[in-house]
């Protein structure tokens, strides 16, 4: 075990720079994490886990828009929809379903390109509502539209999943795994990159940056389409595991919430923050699943409650009171040495 971790850790630190001190608890989680299912891992928890995964990509994704970029995007839904209908189609067609879900990523991907342009001029709230609306025009659309031609199946006029019977849950499992690590990665090494510097600053005054030479309206759509590939991604798998996809699901606004109250209890602005804030998610997820008239109504007074208690997240918070307690370690240690100094010169 310890020679695989070691390997991988070389690998990643050769082929993925700007890991930095993250790389080795990210390749034992990630081992761990795999290795799990085959020791025996009861099948709930192999549901469990796979629900953290999906909400710390989302999380993490919509941590790169809105913690990193400064967008204040709303429209997640509208790509985990569009991946997830597209692997749909696709398995209809004789696409295999593991390149269904890389295809639906880049549509994703695509769409997000394509509508960033008319939105990316909109600024502060009048960006954010513009966003929101894409899911709900792409419900309407798929609502009405029948792209495989044949009848549709229940009340919510979707589709089952062409040949989603061949994937175990431990399949399923690993390909959320892989996506969600794969969210951490990009959020690390977009952290330590140029890029990264360049969204902090647009982030703080987006006019400052520009007149300091930053291409605003190019790193803001790279971080748009990155983080549309990757909820992509994971919107392929999620409707996987589901077998069924049908508009009202796929394009509700219920992920957007859960990407914000994960990135926000966490520490919006802070890595590693979405991590705490997806397992604290994930738990009221199953705790709440019986109420599901109460859900959203219980994360949301969460969600106003970190807000206003604990604006930086339960990581940002648990910072700063390490921080305030070796700013007072380090106040009293040079007090008491410049105390004894003051004592030997006057002896």
């Amino acid at each position: 075990m310890k020679s695989i971790i070691s390997g991988l850790e070389r690998f990643m630190k050769l082929t993925i720079p700007g890991l930095g001190r993250w790389s080795i608890p990210l390749v034992v989680a990630i081992v761990v994490l795999a290795v799990l299912p085959q020791v025996g891992m009861p099948r709930a928890w192999i549901t469990y886990l796979f629900q953290f995964f999906i909400i710390l990509t989302v999380a993490n994704m919509w941590s790169l828009h809105a913690g990193r970029s400064g967008m204040i995007t709303l429209c997640l839904a509208a790509f985990i929809g569009l991946a997830g209908y597209t692997m749909t189609i696709g398995s209809y067609f004789g696409i295999p379903i593991p390149l269904g879900i890389v295809l639906g990523a880049i549509v994703a991907a695509v769409f997000a390109f394509l509508v960033f342009f008319p939105v990316y001029r909109l600024k502060g709230v009048y960006f954010a509502i513009a966003t929101l609306v894409l899911p709900q025009i792409l419900q309407y659309v798929f609502l009405i539209w029948d792209p495989v031609g044949i009848p549709r199946i229940g009340g919510g006029a979707g589709y089952a999943v062409r040949g989603a019977m061949l994937f175990s849950r431990v399949d399923v499992y690993w390909m959320a795994l892989a996506v969600a690590a794969l969210s951490m990665i990009v959020i690390l090494v977009v952290s330590n990159s140029k890029l990264g510097l360049g969204l902090g600053a647009i982030r703080d005054n987006d006019n400052a940056a520009a007149s300091s030479g930053v291409d605003v309206f190019r790193l803001k759509l790279y971080s748009f389409i990155i983080g549309a590939f990757i909820v992509g991604l994971a919107g392929g798998v999620l409707y996987l595991r589901s077998q069924y996809i049908q508009p009202i699901g796929a394009f509700n606004i219920t992920w957007q919430m859960t990407a914000i109250l994960a990135a926000v209890i966490g520490g919006l602005r802070i890595q590693g923050g979405p991590i705490v804030g997806a397992i604290i998610v994930a738990i009221l997820y199953f705790w709440l699943q019986g109420y599901p008239g109460y859900s959203m109504l219980a994360q949301g007074m969460i969600l106003v409650v970190i807000m206003l208690a604990i604006p930086q997240g339960i990581v940002g918070a648990i910072g700063r009171i390490r921080g305030t307690r070796v700013h007072r370690a380090t106040f009293q240690l040079a007090t008491n040495l410049a105390g004894r100094i003051k004592g030997k010169g006057s002896m």
